[in-house]
């Protein structure tokens, strides 16, 4: 790359350079979420996770040169590994997650990317294993159908350079599935914007989601 440019400064070429854009960012997750840009942290839900009911949509506002790399680790709301909620009472369930974002130009209002499937992203946490632990009557969390499947997050997943090629592509879901509510339609979405999570909506509870925009 050094050479290129001092090949086109010997030219008397000078190399274009990316302007900043300022871009406004409005995401949407059941439950819980936090997201960086070129490996910084912009935002963080201001929901703590452990609200059961934390339905909420988020804007952020941050300047940045395209391309960029946007990492969102979101998370549905679960009492334990076992992936319930509402345990011991009669609303006993699996929860269900859902995730949509939007990114626009601040200035021109020009749609720069949405959420779907092109995005990656990787489930570091499915549970339970077996759907019949959501009838139980004393689930515990790793044993029998309650058992659960955890894996670390990948080292430096939020940086740019890092290489999510083997990432599984995001799933996408209908908002019929996902029944987004609380902050939802206080957005006005993009018609190409799209809910993703990982393939399961009740079992997948917390994925790692990588995009790049360019």
């Amino acid at each position: 790359m050094h050479s290129l440019i001092a090949v086109l400064l010997s030219l008397n070429v000078v190399p274009a350079l990316a302007e900043p854009r300022t871009i406004t960012a409005d995401i949407w997750t059941d439950n819980w979420f936090e997201m960086w840009v070129n490996g910084t942290k912009v935002i963080e839900d201001s929901v703590p996770i452990t609200t059961e009911r934390s339905f909420n949509a988020e804007t952020v506002r941050f300047t940045v040169e395209l391309p960029m790399i946007v990492a969102i680790k979101a998370m549905d709301f679960k009492e334990n590994d076992s992936g319930l909620e509402y345990i011991g009472s009669r609303r006993q369930q699996m929860g269900d997650g859902g995730l949509i974002a939007q990114f626009v130009d601040a200035e021109t209002g020009e749609s720069v990317a949405v959420t779907d499937s092109s995005m990656r992203c990787l489930v570091v946490h499915h549970a339970p294993i077996d759907r019949s632990c959501e009838s139980s009557s004393n689930p515990v969390a790793g044993e029998g159908a309650c058992a659960f499947e955890m894996a670390d997050e990948p080292e430096g997943w939020t940086d740019p350079g890092f290489d999510a090629s083997d990432w599984p592509q995001a799933t996408q879901h209908t908002a019929g599935a996902v029944d987004p509510n609380g902050g939802y339609d206080a957005v006005r979405w993009s018609e190409t914007a799209r809910f993703v999570w990982g393939p399961d909506l009740e079992r997948d509870n917390t994925v790692l989601c990588r995009a790049a925009i360019d």
